[in-house]
């Protein structure tokens, strides 16, 4: 399964487009509404609007900077802890996906945080309803597992998100909501790794990744 770097750069702006049309839209809105409005308390929640909306776009980019782009310049590692910063930002906000973080290692691979962050994507929107998302990650012996773990009351991973994993497609058609599942098949084939999904019918989605590294 491949794709042309032009078409997988396409896929992640379509992508990246999708997800922050949403706060950047209430952005605009609640300016409109600021600009007509002049009782007090409307103007209140104008604003309430605006920095809630102001936060989620800002959360979205910190996080798909990490997840897509070149964060931390062309070094080899990045801090762990940006990572985590960048997980809690973008799910641990509002009560609906807890976050349980089981990183000691104080920097990774950046090909690592890659996976580890776009496999927490996945699981985190496998959540519908909500729930627990554990994500851990271990180096040793010249190489990073990667265990990534969602429960809640109703878990949907879309099909084409597990082929496109396991590089499974069988016409090589990527759509842009599984840009991250391709990053994340691509990045481990890169690395002389595997991928691990739990079956279908499990009661918990259970991702698990390794990564070799020199």
């Amino acid at each position: 399964m491949s794709i042309s770097p032009v078409d997988f750069a396409s896929l992640l702006c379509s992508r990246l487009c999708h997800d922050l049309l949403s706060p950047v839209g209430a952005l605009n809105n609640g300016l409109e509404l600021l600009a007509d409005e002049n009782d007090p308390d409307m103007r209140q929640r104008c604003l309430d609007l605006l920095n809630e909306s102001a936060r989620a776009s800002a959360n979205k980019l910190k996080f798909f900077r990490l997840a897509f782009g070149a964060a931390g310049g062309f070094g080899e590692t990045v801090d762990t802890r940006e990572a985590k910063a960048a997980i809690e930002g973008l799910f641990g906000e509002g009560g609906k996906v807890t976050i349980g973080w089981m990183v000691d290692d104080g920097a990774l691979p950046k090909s690592a945080v890659k996976v580890l962050l776009n496999l927490s994507l996945i699981a985190a929107d496998a959540l519908v309803r909500g729930g627990q998302l554990d994500i851990g990650a271990e180096q040793a012996e010249g190489r990073v597992e990667i265990v990534v773990r969602a429960e809640g009351s109703r878990l949907v991973l879309d099909q084409e998100l597990r082929t496109t994993l396991m590089g499974q497609l069988d016409d090589d058609v990527v759509t842009p909501r599984g840009a991250a599942a391709y990053l994340v098949h691509s990045l481990v084939t890169e690395g002389g790794g595997s991928i691990q999904i739990s079956p279908p019918d499990a009661p918990v989605l259970l991702f698990g990744a390794t990564i070799l590294v020199g």
